[in-house]
């Protein structure tokens, strides 16, 4: 990936590129219109190719992708952050229809040009918004979700593996806006068996981060045993029963605030980890 801190100005031509040009993000390449009709010199939709020096821009998961029409003037491709500054750039080999722009880790969420050039001669632009927008889907544990890769995450079985496995959780994410997002944290609060506000590392099992593509949903697996013994407070699985509320927070390396959910938790049946009956839903 190239970047650069040089700043360059916004061109007027983009403030009024959005009557002749719709570009789509969101997990797919979408295809520009509307373009004139040869039989009248008209605009009219289409969901055919543009006429144009870009065919289609569009986020695929983590990847601006821009393609190219097959006999292009464009010579470099460059894309400008939202604050005016060169992100990077790409040349366009000769015969080549294609070129992209991977966003691998923390970026500046907003709206991006995407500019073709040839020499000191601009031939084609565009500008799409980039922003990522995580939901968390669901929160589950191993007694209630075991077709989950629980083995393939948290080794094979064995006295330790299966501790584990009883102990922890999965979190569903999904990416819903048009940039891709990257986990950094994962916190469990409230009550449960194992609160902590600030865990060793990330939180997440066996990685650092966890990177969510435009458009994908994801499961992330705690590291910091939420749910692996009852607390000195006595909230997790007892003969008695108790019922609390946890929260789930994420922490992202490009959008902010964190990403939180509450849940209503409820323990019972047994004060053995692997034999108790935990009840999670949405509040």
């Amino acid at each position: 990936m190239t970047t650069t801190n040089s700043p360059i100005d916004r061109r007027t031509a983009l403030r009024t590129l959005a009557a002749s040009a719709v570009v789509g993000v969101g997990g797919c390449l979408t295809e520009r219109g509307p373009r004139s009709d040869p039989g009248t010199g008209s605009a009219t939709d289409t969901d055919g190719p543009s006429d144009g020096p870009f065919q289609a821009v569009g986020v695929d998961g983590t990847t601006l992708v821009v393609e190219l029409a097959a006999e292009t003037a464009v010579a470099q491709v460059n894309l400008i952050k939202p604050n005016g500054e060169l992100w990077g750039t790409r040349d366009v080999a000769a015969g080549a229809e294609q070129v992209s722009f991977v966003f691998r880790g923390a970026y500046t969420p907003g709206e991006y040009d995407v500019v073709g050039v040839d020499g000191e001669e601009t031939v084609a632009e565009t500008s799409l918004e980039i922003r990522p927008e995580l939901e968390i889907r669901a929160v589950g544990l191993y007694r209630n979700h075991p077709d989950k890769p629980w083995e393939e995450v948290y080794g094979e079985s064995s006295s330790d593996s299966n501790f584990l496995i009883n102990g922890e959780a999965f979190v569903t994410v999904e990416n819903t806006g048009t940039g891709p997002e990257r986990i950094n944290e994962l916190t469990f609060t409230g009550d449960v068996p194992n609160p902590l506000d600030n865990p060793r590392g990330s939180g997440i099992h066996g990685k650092d981060n966890v990177v969510v593509p435009v458009g994908e949903t994801v499961d992330v697996f705690s590291g910091s045993f939420p749910f692996g013994s009852v607390s000195e407070e006595g909230m997790g699985c007892s003969p008695d029963g108790n019922s609390g509320e946890f929260t789930v927070t994420l922490e992202t390396a490009v959008k902010a605030p964190p990403v939180a959910q509450t849940f209503h938790v409820q323990y019972s049946g047994s004060t053995q980890i692997d034999d108790c009956e935990i009840s999670i839903s949405e509040e």
